[in-house]
């Protein structure tokens, strides 16, 4: 469920009409429900709750949409945050989420990152490479603290809703290998400057299908079980997110209950506790990004192209991942019309959709993209020199701009020309 609905002034925001913030704030600009970004939240942490899965850390995975305000509103109802850089876990923090429930991941942190991190206090660093286990290591140690680490495992399990977001086969980057994992893990509990604290796993993102998900946690079961019979401390199996979120082509993906009922099943009885990283699945159907019709161009071998004043650099998901998106006018028409719909940027990837049918358009129309709350307005950039896209939280029928689209004075002044030219 999403709160995005057609009402007296077209499509609106819980009470706060697209058109109305379009014309307030300009175009293009990504718009937040805020009663959706708790929906979505409430909904998965109390689907595991009802499972029998006691206390879970739902840390959220602020890669999908790192905004702070959209981070306050989850941490206030409870939420932890999953960071992949020294950055994201600043972000967590000034949105007022405790470092106690921030997870920090990632291939490749730097020194300065993991000092930060141990400085902060953050609930583990998981650890993906050996090489990276003595760095922090050698931090902790410079710093006088133990760092709680855990170890995210690479499961070799195939998910994911495309090459470029699977991340849990033995050939993608992530973690250690099974292989290697108990050594490891044993190596650093004898390490006087580490606490291993657990293992984690993330198989892929836009996940469909519960089995993958399954092995790879029946997997990490057999492994913390493993741990535990050699004597070692376990205090958190982390299962990572990825579940898929109900994009409008595609069909229905299971649901957080089914989800947490397979978690359930799969770790009865472990003595640990569970956490995991949500991302897409409360954060994608939480937003919408509204573009204006420059004008449709039309060839005379019949091709249109709807030329809209957002483009790749605003959302990148069609161009990145072929990503669908449904596409709807904020105010409602009627009739049918066939569109290539593509943004100004001098690329020809620059191409969100190709034969779409869509209601007949015509300049300074508006459209919405739904599903955009995730990777979108965090995967933007200002390719082409155009401005990031502004961001609004709506709650009701109020809404606040929580990122300002920064003028071309703002994006010129971070350039300076040495003296020397």
């Amino acid at each position: 469920m999403n709160h995005f609905e057609y009402g007296p002034e077209g499509l609106a925001c819980e009470g706060a009409p697209l058109a109305r913030i379009a014309a307030e704030v300009g175009t293009p600009v990504y718009v937040y429900s805020r009663a959706t970004l708790a929906r979505h939240f409430t909904v998965f942490r109390d689907a595991l709750v009802a499972a029998g899965i006691v206390d879970p850390l739902v840390a959220y995975a602020v890669k999908a949409n790192s905004n702070v305000a959209v981070l306050k509103v989850l941490g206030d109802l409870g939420a932890g945050a999953d960071t992949v850089s020294e950055g994201e876990v600043r972000r967590a923090l000034a949105a007022g989420i405790p470092a106690e429930r921030i997870v920090f991941s990632g291939v490749g942190k730097t020194r300065r990152e993991i000092e930060f991190a141990l400085r902060a206090g953050v609930a583990e660093i998981n650890v993906e490479s050996e090489p990276e286990l003595d760095l922090i290591a050698r931090v902790a140690g410079a710093l006088g603290l133990r760092a709680k680490v855990a170890f995210r495992v690479n499961p070799d399990v195939a998910a994911g809703g495309h090459a470029k977001i699977a991340t849990g086969k033995s050939e993608n980057k992530f973690g250690v290998s099974f292989a290697e994992a108990a050594r490891l893990y044993a190596n650093a509990s004898n390490n006087a400057n580490l606490e291993p604290v657990g293992v984690a796993c993330h198989i892929g993102s836009q996940i469909t299908d519960l089995a993958p998900m399954r092995a790879a946690f029946a997997k990490m079961r057999g492994l913390v079980e493993q741990l535990l019979a050699e004597g070692l401390s376990v205090e958190r199996l982390d299962l990572g997110g990825g579940l898929g979120v109900p994009y409008f082509n595609n069909p229905e993906p299971p649901s957080p209950a089914d989800f947490a009922a397979m978690v359930g099943e799969v770790t009865k009885g472990l003595p640990v506790k569970l956490a995991f990283e949500p991302g897409r699945v409360i954060a994608a159907n939480a937003g919408v990004l509204v573009s204006e019709v420059i004008h449709v161009h039309e060839r005379p071998e019949g091709r249109k192209f709807l030329v809209l004043d957002a483009a790749m650099n605003d959302l990148v998901r069609p161009a990145m991942y072929d990503a669908f998106h449904d596409i709807r006018p904020v105010i409602p028409r009627t009739g049918e019309a066939v569109y290539d719909v593509v943004g100004p940027v001098c690329e020809t990837g620059d191409t969100f959709t190709r034969d779409r049918v869509l209601p007949p358009f015509a300049a300074g129309d508006l459209v919405a993209f739904m599903s955009a709350g995730a990777y979108g307005a965090a995967m933007a950039s200002e390719y082409n020199t155009r401005p990031l896209v502004p961001e609004v939280l709506v709650d009701g029928d109020r809404y606040a701009v929580i990122r300002q689209r920064p003028t071309y004075d703002e994006i010129l002044a971070r350039d300076v020309i040495p003296e020397w030219i």
